[in-house]
């Protein structure tokens, strides 16, 4: 029995990631509303450094959960046939094409109309590296990842961080973007979070090994839950309140929601880790 602590490389990893996705659409979105306002397109640009950043020290955590930087290049032995190497790959692919299209955009060495179709492939990208994140996790012989709410736990995560993300890079760029929508999007996705947690719950009682039950192995699951759900609707709540208010958020309680909703999704995945579990007499955790 664990809570997935020890996983903290693929907690950060995948939560990173999957943020980044979604950031880069909110931001992307904004850059395509002043593509030909080059000082606001300039600022926006050099604020997305951020996204980067962030991805960077995503795929600084994995390596560290390989052992070696030289197993990563040995994970892409098999694209195509191994969900690992697909997932390398395909994130692999979504920083290069995503990251040389900021550094084209912050030397300003490229059509405005080759941005637009760049981006829109490297928003792709992102989507395409989380969809191959969550089959990773797709596994026969563990019960409690093989379903659906594997992939939907990965793509609310796109829904709940990723916007936020992305409202925090343009109003550092202060760039004049409404993104109450994107808010309106965080909270549903904040509300179908509270079913997958309660759906997942019920069907763990059902889902045991021949010395193991799936409910028993985080003895205190649903109290890291209600934290989870407390840390993101805190998160949310410092985007929210303000344009409630029809105000601007500020940069700092942008950035402290921004903290507090990746500290909820980290526990969160934290606890998906706690959950593994083989089928058999073998159980992990």
């Amino acid at each position: 029995m664990g809570n997935g602590w020890h996983e903290w490389p693929l907690v950060l990893f995948t939560v990173l990631g999957q943020c980044v996705a979604g950031g880069l659409i909110v931001s992307g979105l904004g850059w395509f509303a002043v593509a030909h306002e080059r000082p606001a397109r300039t600022r926006l640009v050099r604020a997305m450094f951020l996204l980067w950043v962030l991805m960077g020290l995503g795929f600084l955590a994995s390596v560290m959960h390989l052992g070696s930087p030289l197993r990563m290049f040995n994970s892409l032995n098999r694209v195509g046939a191994s969900a690992l190497s697909n997932e390398i790959a395909s994130g692999s692919l979504f920083f290069a094409v995503g990251g040389l299209w900021w550094l084209a955009a912050f030397f300003d060495k490229m059509p405005v109309a080759l941005g637009k179709a760049w981006l829109v492939i490297s928003m792709a990208l992102g989507l395409a590296f989380v969809w191959m994140m969550s089959r990773v996790y797709q596994i026969d012989t563990v019960p409690t990842w093989r379903n659906g709410y594997t992939t939907a736990g990965f793509f609310l995560t796109v829904l709940l961080g990723g916007p936020l993300l992305g409202a925090l890079v343009l109003r550092l760029a202060r760039v004049r973007f409404s993104t109450a929508r994107f808010a309106q999007i965080s909270v549903a996705a904040l509300l179908l979070c509270v079913a997958v947690i309660v759906l997942q719950s019920l069907t763990l009682a059902d889902i045991h090994s021949s010395v193991q039950q799936a409910s028993a192995l985080i003895p205190d699951y649903g109290l890291m839950q209600v934290g989870r759900l407390g840390l993101l609707a805190v998160g949310l709540g410092c985007w929210i309140a303000p344009l409630i208010r029809n105000r601007e958020p500020r940069p700092s309680l942008l950035c402290l929601g921004l903290v507090l909703v990746l500290a909820g999704e980290v526990v969160g995945r934290a606890l998906f880790y706690g959950l593994h579990m083989t089928t058999g007499m073998a159980v992990a955790g």
